[in-house]
C-alpha cells in the first residue's frame, strides 16, 4: 500500500528548488549581468585563461542547476497529495529559502574559501567584504527566513530542517577568518606584529630572522613566513613579533580579532 508523503519531503523537496534557483539566481546576476566572476575565475592554468572555456564552464554549471530544479519540481509533484493533508504555504516557501540560503553558504564556503575556484568579486583589493556580504545578506537572512516559517508551521520536522541550515551558515560566518589567511603546514607560521609598525618594517624584520615571507596583509601586521624550526621563532620575537604560532586554529582566533 502506498504511504503518504511527510512533511519532511515536502520540505526537502522545496529545499532542493530552492539551491536551483538560487545557482540561477547567482549565476545569473554575478557570472552575466554584473559579470564580477566566471565558475572558474580563479583556476590557474592557461587552459582556463580563455573567455570561452569560462563561459563553457558557466554555461554547464546552469545546466547543472536546471537539472536540480527540475528535480526540485519533481519532488514536489511527487508530494503533491500532501498539500491537502495540512501543509500549508509556509511549508514550500520556508523550505525553498532554507535551500536558497544554504546554496550560498555552500557556494561561498566551499567553492569561494576551500577550492578557492573564484569570489564573488575577484577584481577588488579586498574580496572577502564582498564574500561576507553576500553570505550574510542571501545566505543568512533566507535561511532566518526560512526557519521562522517552517516553525511558525508548529511542527519539529520544519524547526529541525531550517535549523540544521542556519547551524551551517554560522559554522561558515566563524570560517571567514580562517579563509584569509594562506594554509599553514609544518614550515609556515603565522607571525603577528604590534600596531604603530609598517609593513616595511615588519618584512624587514622577517628578513633578518631569515624567514622568508610567503603572505601579508595589507596593513603589514599580520604576515605568513617559512621557518627553519625554534631558532626562527625566537629571531622573529626579538626583532618585534608578538606572536609566533603554526596552529590554524590560533591563527584565525588571531585573524578575527584583527577584524
Amino acid at each position: 500500500m502506498d504511504r503518504s508523503p511527510t512533511r519532511r519531503e515536502v520540505i526537502t523537496a522545496a529545499a532542493v528548488l530552492g539551491i536551483g534557483l538560487s545557482g540561477f539566481f547567482d549565476g545569473i546576476l554575478l557570472h552575466q549581468v554584473l559579470q564580477w566572476h566566471h565558475l572558474l575565475s580563479l583556476v590557474p592554468g592557461e587552459t582556463f585563461r580563455s573567455i570561452e572555456a569560462q563561459i563553457l564552464a558557466d554555461g554547464l554549471f546552469h545546466v547543472l542547476m536546471y537539472l536540480v530544479t527540475a528535480t526540485g519540481l519533481y519532488l514536489l509533484w511527487r508530494v503533491r497529495r500532501h498539500f491537502a493533508e495540512g501543509v500549508g504555504w509556509r511549508t514550500v516557501i520556508g523550505g525553498a529559502l532554507v535551500g536558497f540560503g544554504l546554496w550560498n553558504v555552500i557556494d561561498v564556503g566551499f567553492f569561494h574559501w576551500t577550492l578557492g575556484i573564484h569570489r564573488i568579486r575577484v577584481d577588488v583589493p579586498d574580496p572577502m567584504t564582498y564574500d561576507l556580504a553576500w553570505l550574510a545578506i542571501l545566505g543568512g537572512v533566507p535561511l532566518a527566513i526560512g526557519w521562522l516559517l517552517l516553525r511558525k508551521e508548529g511542527t519539529s520536522d520544519g524547526v529541525g530542517a531550517g535549523g540544521s541550515a542556519v547551524t551551517l551558515a554560522l559554522l561558515a560566518l566563524l570560517a571567514a577568518p580562517l579563509a584569509s589567511l594562506p594554509p599553514p603546514n609544518s614550515r609556515t607560521a603565522i607571525v603577528l606584529f604590534a600596531s604603530g609598525g609598517t609593513p616595511v618594517r615588519a618584512f624587514e624584520a622577517a628578513l633578518a630572522a631569515n624567514s622568508p615571507v610567503v603572505w601579508m596583509s595589507a596593513d603589514g601586521r599580520m604576515m605568513a613566513v617559512r621557518t627553519g624550526g625554534a631558532g626562527s621563532a625566537a629571531e622573529l620575537y626579538r626583532t618585534g613579533a608578538t606572536l609566533v604560532t603554526r596552529s590554524p586554529a590560533v591563527a584565525g582566533c588571531v585573524a578575527a580579532l584583527r577584524t
